[in-house]
């Protein structure tokens, strides 16, 4: 899977910017309101008195031997990133709630007129936890190293998605460094606010980038990464004298809980038992909480919490080679109004569930709904189908033409879970849905042979170019899945709406560019939206002040523990 940030809950369980510019684009980006279930009561840090010290507990659904890494730039797996958000800052922050861009390390910036040139002011005081100045040669030899990285990597590495055409990094003054493209990338400015480029001190960089990602490293977060073992779990403990915090941030000095301790435990039963006994204080699954693992947590006295992950939602991708039965734009309508993704969420995961309602989840900014256009209509794809010539027989399951069933495979993994609810809802309107498993060297292999007619991905990001990175060949990670998905006329449009949305400064035109591909990707059937993927948190009422980032990871900053 290009990105497998987050195990899908599917199949498987120009002007110079600062807070008042930033402010200006609420009302054109998405609101992160009503993006998950009704939440149940517990504390929201309002109108109570901090309390400092003390140590949470936390359970995270373990890293693996394929992903244990928590250097910023490297990884992907989320419950890192969760972690590393507590210790490495970055540049700017995002608004969880409007998408809009503020500053957080940098007071200030400026974007050239032609979008070559991202010019930023540094804060003046800020230092990393050995001690190391947070200045503009810093943030140098930080995006020296990644540029450095992107290159030996052939690009492969996952923070290289987020520096896209990025040439140099310039020393302008001792607070003042500029970042010369050298083609347009108005993605740049949020990528400054995530995880993947926060910020680490120049000595993590003598380090190996293997060394890096074991924990030789070191941010200038309001907590230090005392220890990471992996598959085990990580050690934080609160830093003295942290005043730089986001101004999103509701604690203005240092941190209120003095360590912070994160295992890795596998099973969700287990980390629910965990929770709910009090032997944990936050439970962050992978998958969504079940209905009756939510009862269970609600009525032990603790709280929930949850968000949609932004970014690409979880959806299939087809396959329109020549000879595939899905190259016809009349079958690929007709599986729109063949699946209903409203029972689908709900029989899965609860009637409560978020809906998705097109190729992005709706915490992702310049979000544009798609509901009409998924609306679940079994009779109007019987009559797509029969106009395209796939005809059922009385008394026959699965519709044929030219003496072959109208069959589709889906590659799916091990963990999945689900297949057979979608194989039901096709098998009602004649098409056979066949579920191949695959391993992951397998589903490269069947990528580049074309031996499948719909596979899964995703890809989590606070910005709807993220999408570039599965459908767009020249950037994706799987070319192959880029090449098979789109007829090439198709491809070569959205690629182009893609450059657009990127290459403009104007906030209004990339809302009116990326409406117009959301609607496009649908009308040209090159998404199957299944599933929002949806992060839940599982609290102790003895917690406080939990915050979701607008990556929809957890800010320990604002945390207390009452006694």
């Amino acid at each position: 899977m290009s990105t497998p940030s987050r195990r899908p809950p599917s199949l498987r369980r120009i002007r110079r910017y600062g807070v008042t510019a930033a402010i200006a684009v609420v009302a054109l980006v998405a609101s992160a309101c009503g993006s998950g279930p009704a939440q149940p009561s517990g504390p929201s840090g309002a109108g109570r008195t901090p309390v400092s010290g003390g140590t949470l507990e936390l359970a995270y659904f373990p890293d693996n031997a394929a992903f244990t890494c928590v250097d910023p730039f490297q990884t992907y797996w989320l419950e890192s990133r969760t972690l590393i958000r507590n210790f490495a800052d970055s540049l700017t922050d995002q608004d969880p709630a409007t998408g809009a861009i503020v500053p957080w390390l940098a007071t200030g910036w400026q974007v050239s007129p032609d979008g070559l040139d991202y010019t930023f002011e540094l804060r003046q005081g800020v230092t990393f936890a050995d001690g190391a100045p947070l200045d503009a040669a810093a943030v140098k030899t930080n995006f020296d190293n990644f540029l450095d990285l992107t290159r030996s990597s052939g690009g492969t590495v996952f923070g290289a998605s987020y520096i896209q055409g990025l040439a140099s990094t310039e020393v302008l003054d001792p607070m003042t460094v500029r970042f010369h493209f050298g083609r347009p990338n108005s993605s740049f400015l949020q990528a400054t606010s995530t995880t993947n480029l926060a910020l680490l001190s120049p000595a993590s960089f003598r380090n190996s980038p293997q060394q890096r990602c074991l924990g030789h490293i070191v941010g200038s977060g309001a907590f230090r990464l005392d220890s990471y073992v992996p598959e085990v779990g990580v050690s934080l403990s609160r830093r003295a004298g942290y005043r730089w915090g986001s101004p999103l941030d509701t604690n203005r000095g240092d941190a209120y809980l003095a360590k912070v301790h994160a295992r890795y435990v596998a099973e969700d039963s287990v980390r629910t038992g965990d929770l709910t006994s009090g032997q944990i204080d936050i439970d962050w699954p992978r998958n969504p909480f079940t209905v009756q693992d939510r009862e269970l947590v609600t009525r032990s006295g603790a709280y929930l919490r949850s968000r949609s992950l932004p970014g690409v939602s979880y959806a299939l991708y087809p396959n329109v080679s020549q000879g595939h039965p899905l190259a016809d734009d009349q079958v690929r309508q007709a599986l729109f109004s063949a699946i209903d993704i409203r029972a689908m969420a709900a029989t899965t995961y609860g009637a409560d569930y978020p809906v998705v309602a097109g190729a992005f989840d709706n915490t992702t900014p310049y979000y544009t709904p798609q509901t009409a256009k998924l609306r679940y209509d079994p009779q109007q794809a019987d009559r797509i189908l029969d106009a395209a010539g796939w005809r059922r027989a009385p008394g026959e399951q699965y519709r044929t033409k030219g003496g072959r069933n109208l069959t589709l495979t889906l590659l799916v993994d091990t963990g999945s879970i689900g297949g057979e609810l979608l194989q039901d809802e096709l098998r009602k309107v004649g098409v056979e849905l066949r579920l191949e498993t695959v391993t992951a060297a397998e589903r490269s292999a069947d990528l580049a042979s074309g031996h499948y007619d719909l596979i899964e991905d995703y890809f989590t990001r606070a910005d709807p170019g993220s999408l570039q990175f599965i459908l767009v060949q020249a950037l994706a990670n799987s070319k192959a899945l880029a090449r098979n998905s789109q007829h090439p006329e198709v491809a070569a449009q959205i690629a182009d709406m893609f450059t657009q949305a990127v290459q403009t400064s104007d906030v209004g035109q990339r809302q009116q560019i990326y409406a117009r591909l959301q609607g496009a990707l649908i009308d040209d059937g090159i998404t199957f939206p299944l599933f929002e993927r949806l992060q839940f948190a599982g609290i102790r009422n003895r917690v406080d002040g939990f915050r979701f980032t607008s990556e929809s990871l957890l800010d320990l900053h604002n945390v207390w523990k009452t006694r």
